[in-house]
């Protein structure tokens, strides 16, 4: 069967820059499954994208679809035919439905009986014909939140759409996908390029688009050059880069012909804070920071022009008249913030509503800062910088800085704060109360940043379930899963030992509105964060088996400290030899309690022993529950089952020897009662009985 190479492109206006790579990797994901569904052979696929276009490569793409036969199932022999030998109403209606005669039907045998079946082979589609609808449907499930239309068409897309390639071998697929007619013709560069480019085949798609029309479609190619040259141009500043990391992929999805120009800005304004300078050049105009060797900032920036000027030095002067008015505006709002004090717009945060049916801003400061004393308090450490940065954290909210650049709050309330002369302690907490903002960021380094951070959080997640807009399905509006995320970071790598449930109970007790139930709406908080804690450990360990996990959680440990040791301490057990064995035993005895129901208050009595094996599990029990209690008390979870492992041979020896449902009811209920103490040892860590360990 003949195949050639296949080339899609969408052309379109400028795609958004931050979704560029998604909808790139989205487009050919896509196709490739629609391509794999209709059994089209093909070879490797290949994606492609610039701001004004979205490309897919197949290789070897087959020209039509194999020849399928398929077997259609009539009915069973003996309601086909009569006790005669004759076909049945049943055999001819499924005859006609075939078109053919009931003679030319065939006979199937399978273990449940034999049926009347006819095969048939059904023709292959050609592969012009499948393209359409499979190129339109890989379009329509692109992770697009809000799709527009334009002129009178119906066609809905990110962008409105203006030429469309399809092009398998050399020929041109013709047909119309988003309502535009199937060309050889592609477009180039908006300024180097005003005729269009023809595209013979897919092979020559990328030259002929770089030679004849001026634009670089591989976008990895265009991001590598674009970092290339910004590290260049900085280096020939005797600099480097800063947070070029974070600008790359965007800048790379607003340029098709990357020119990299290095320009300057006044000195003066290295006076302003580093994150000021830093977010006025990346975040308003897409520069690249300039720092020397020793990260000091330089007044310097690399820019990425999307066209090659025969005057350079005008494009650079114009991104320079660009930035300066951006730079004066923050130093303006630098030199205005700071002639109110952090602590003097306290008030103000009276007049800012934080949430309806949760008060205000200053609200939301007050129920943060009485819970910070209530975890300070339960740390037993000093809580008063804690409790005054939450009165002061939110106040550089409604400072002209951070209106202007909303990502550094937190961040000019730090510099704020120790502009009004507060505690070093007490300005670090402010810009580390936000912290981790997402996923992989770093955690607050001091004990005030880190009792301010889980207190807002956790108070947002009580205040936000409090008023029924808790997540639901992919919506999280308020990111409480990345606050529920960032406790449980907080808790577990910064030893922030405080009892979960109580925490919760206090943060609602806190909130001007909750359910009638408070009860309930803790269990309900509790569940959701504990459910980021399974996140939270599967992807630390992708070894961790949810069983492991599950053991644990079985006992719902008090803090997420205590969680963590207990999980480690298990997974170790996991790795002894003894650990299969007592596991299976742990799982039986579960099963054994349940179905006898209640055993509690029955106590052991060593004269009701009728086998040598009772005496000695008892007996190494006692000598195990000695040894082990202490070491739960320390919380050292992995000597204690390191030890309980010794009880394997007793505990093998009780089950090989002794009945436990013995007929005796007294003899019946002593057993019942050695076994319930022996898992209430190790229920004491965990429920070894999840576990599954067999090979």
């Amino acid at each position: 069967m003949s195949a050639d190479n296949l080339l899609v492109e969408i052309g379109t206006e400028e795609l958004p820059p931050k979704a560029l790579r998604s909808l790139m990797e989205a487009f050919g994901e896509g196709l490739e499954a629609a391509i794999d569904e209709v059994r089209l052979a093909r070879g490797d696929l290949r994606v492609y994208a610039s701001p004004r276009r979205l490309a897919v490569i197949v290789d070897s793409l087959a020209r039509e679809q194999d020849d399928r036969k398929i077997e259609h199932k009539g009915p069973p022999l003996k309601i086909a035919f009569d006790a005669d030998g004759n076909p049945t109403p049943a055999a001819a209606a499924f005859a006609r439905k075939c078109g053919v005669d009931v003679a030319d039907l065939e006979r199937s045998k399978t273990d449940k009986g034999e049926w009347l079946s006819f095969a048939s082979v059904e023709k292959g589609k050609s592969a012009a014909e499948l393209l359409p609808g499979l190129v339109e449907r890989a379009l329509s499930a692109l992770p697009i939140p809000r799709r527009m239309r334009w002129g009178a068409g119906e066609a809905e897309f990110v962008r409105p759409v203006h030429w469309v390639v399809l092009i398998h071998g050399h020929d041109v697929v013709d047909t119309s996908i988003m309502g535009i007619a199937t060309t050889n013709q592609s477009r180039g560069h908006r300024v180097h390029c005003s005729e269009p480019v023809i595209i013979k085949d897919a092979d020559s798609y990328l030259g002929a688009l770089e030679k004849e029309g001026h634009v670089i479609a591989d976008f990895e190619r265009r991001r590598d050059l674009v970092s290339d040259g910004v590290n260049a141009a900085a280096a020939d500043a005797g600099g480097v880069v800063v947070e070029g990391e974070s600008l790359y992929d965007e800048v790379a999805a607003l340029v098709e012909w990357p020119v990299p120009l290095l320009g300057k800005f006044d000195a003066e304004y290295l006076e302003l804070p580093r994150e000021v300078v830093i977010s006025t050049l990346t975040g308003h105009q897409r520069y690249f920071p300039v720092a020397d060797k020793g990260g000091e900032l330089l007044p310097r920036f690399v820019t990425v022009a999307n066209i090659e000027s025969r005057d350079p030095d005008q494009v650079r002067d114009g991104n320079e008249r660009v930035i300066r008015p951006r730079l004066a505006d923050a130093a303006f709002f630098w030199d205005n913030d700071r002639r109110k004090t952090l602590s003097s717009r306290e008030d103000a945060l009276r007049e800012v509503v934080y949430q309806s049916g949760l008060g205000s801003l200053h609200d939301k400061s007050l129920r943060i800062g009485k819970l910070a004393h209530w975890l300070a308090a339960q740390l037993g450490v000093d809580g008063a910088n804690a409790e005054r940065a939450a009165a002061l954290a939110k106040c550089d909210l409604l400072t002209g800085m951070v209106g202007e650049f909303p990502e550094l709050q937190g961040t000019m309330g730090r510099y704020y704060a120790l502009s009004d002369g507060e505690p070093g302690d007490v300005a670090d907490a402010i810009a580390e109360h936000y912290q981790p903002r997402f996923a992989g960021d770093s955690l607050p380094a001091s004990i005030a940043g880190q009792i301010l951070s889980a207190a807002d959080k956790m108070d947002t997640l009580a205040g936000v379930f409090s008023i029924g807009k808790k997540p639901s399905g992919n919506r999280d509006p308020f990111g409480l899963r990345r606050a529920a995320l960032g406790i449980v970071r907080i808790s577990i790598e910064c030893g922030l030992d405080v009892d979960l449930k109580k925490l919760i109970a206090t943060a609602v007790k806190l909130q001007p509105k909750s359910k009638a139930d408070s009860e309930e709406l803790g269990a309900e908080l509790y569940v959701f964060i504990t459910d980021r804690l399974r996140r939270y450990f599967l992807d630390r360990d992708t070894g961790l088996a949810t069983e492991t996990f599950d053991s644990v959680m079985a006992r719902r440990p008090a803090s997420l400290v205590d969680f963590d040791r207990r999980l480690a301490a298990v997974q170790t057990f996991a790795r002894l030899e003894q650990a299969e064995s007592l596991a299976a035993a742990n799982k039986r005895i579960a099963n054994i309690l349940r179905k006898a129901g209640d055993t509690s208050g029955k106590k052991v009595s060593k004269k009701l022993f009728e086998h040598d094996a009772e005496t000695v599990l008892a007996n190494a029990l006692d000598n195990a529950r000695d040894k082990v209690l202490p070491m739960i008390e320390t919380r050292s979870y992995a000597e204690a089952l390191n030890e309980l492992a010794n009880l394997r041979e007793p505990v093998d020896r009780y089950f090989d020897d002794v009945m436990v449902m013995a007929e005796d009811a007294a003899v019946r209920d002593n057993r019942l009662a050695l076994l319930a103490e022996l898992r209430a040892l190790f229920l004491d860590v965990a429920d070894i009985s999840r576990l599954s360990l067999g090979s």
